[in-house]
């Protein structure tokens, strides 16, 4: 079975996948620089370190044009709902939220696109929402689920990125704990999500992927307001990634 590479170039991240068959070889991951096309470089020439030949290089994500030596681009929805039926094989609906947006996907029966919705226009709900507030409150993201175990969240009026920001700051000066604000900067989050899952008429089981996933706490309060489970994976981060490597595959098999 041929090796191919699936990057996805996203706003915050760049994350990359060195595929052979349905098994992940070697995993990339960094922060998108500057110049993100550095970024995809970093991955190509990491992921690609000592294998012979040259693996057929898939590319999605916002910067998945600012190179020019990848064989095929691909938007990133098709990429997330093949990834997502590799990581669980039984996903119906993808939810992603990354860096600057959030997306969810309906699959049919076979895991083909059926339907999607994509937020890219507002920064509320999405990773850098997250990272903002929890920066005013002086934690990191990696944080939040041992700050916020067992905490009453605390109602939150707004959800655009700078009023919420000051609202945050006001609360804490009137003498709210900071996990309680932070839980309910969370809930909130979680809540907007689910009503965005509602937009669309999607079946379980439904797979929680992009950074955001990482965090048990969105991912608890996400499935109350859905009033279904929420399935994540360790790879969940890789989805597009991964459904990049996939489309790859089928690249060369068609070739």
């Amino acid at each position: 079975m041929a090796l191919t590479i699936g990057i996805d170039s996203g706003s915050t991240t760049t994350k990359g996948i060195l595929l052979e068959g349905d098994s992940i070889v070697r995993r990339f991951l960094c922060q998108t620089s500057f110049r993100p096309a550095d970024s995809i470089i970093e991955a190509w020439e990491t992921l690609r370190a000592g294998v012979a030949g040259k693996p057929f290089l898939t590319l999605t994500g916002y910067g998945r044009q600012l190179v020019d030596f990848a064989d095929k681009q691909v938007t990133e929805i098709s990429c997330h709902g093949l990834g997502a039926r590799l990581l669980r094989s039984d996903t119906r609906t993808v939810i992603d939220i990354g860096g600057q947006d959030s997306k969810v996907i309906a699959l049919d029966e076979s895991g083909n696109l059926a339907d999607f919705l994509m937020n890219d226009k507002c920064a509320a709900g999405t990773g850098r929402f997250l990272d903002v507030i929890s920066r005013t409150l002086g934690t990191q993201v990696e944080q939040l689920d041992i700050i916020t175990d067992g905490v009453e969240p605390h109602p939150l009026t707004s959800m655009c990125t700078v009023f919420a920001e000051s609202e945050v700051i006001s609360l804490r000066s009137a003498g709210i704990a900071p996990e309680a604000i932070l839980a309910g900067v969370i809930n909130a989050m979680a809540r907007r999500s689910a009503h965005f899952v509602a937009r669309l008429s999607t079946q379980g089981p439904l797979l929680f992927t992009g950074g955001v996933s990482h965090c048990a706490s969105f991912r608890r309060m996400l499935a109350g307001h859905l009033n279904s489970e929420v399935f994540t994976h360790d790879d969940a981060q890789y989805a597009g990634a991964l459904g990049a490597a996939l489309i790859g595959q089928r690249q060369g098999k068609r070739s």
